[in-house]
């Protein structure tokens, strides 16, 4: 029982941390343009 008292608060700040980072690469542009690297291998560049 005593570990709960740990392991909550850590489970709370690591999805505080999870949760920043999504938001923080989502604001910079990294989730901007999916399609276009998937592509990009399929094209034959010449």
């Amino acid at each position: 029982m005593e570990a709960l008292y740990l392991l909550i608060p850590l489970s709370i700040c690591l999805v505080a941390l999870a949760v920043w980072v999504f938001f923080g690469a989502a604001e910079s542009g990294q989730f901007d343009d999916l399609e276009g690297p998937a592509l990009r291998i399929l094209r034959d560049d010449e």
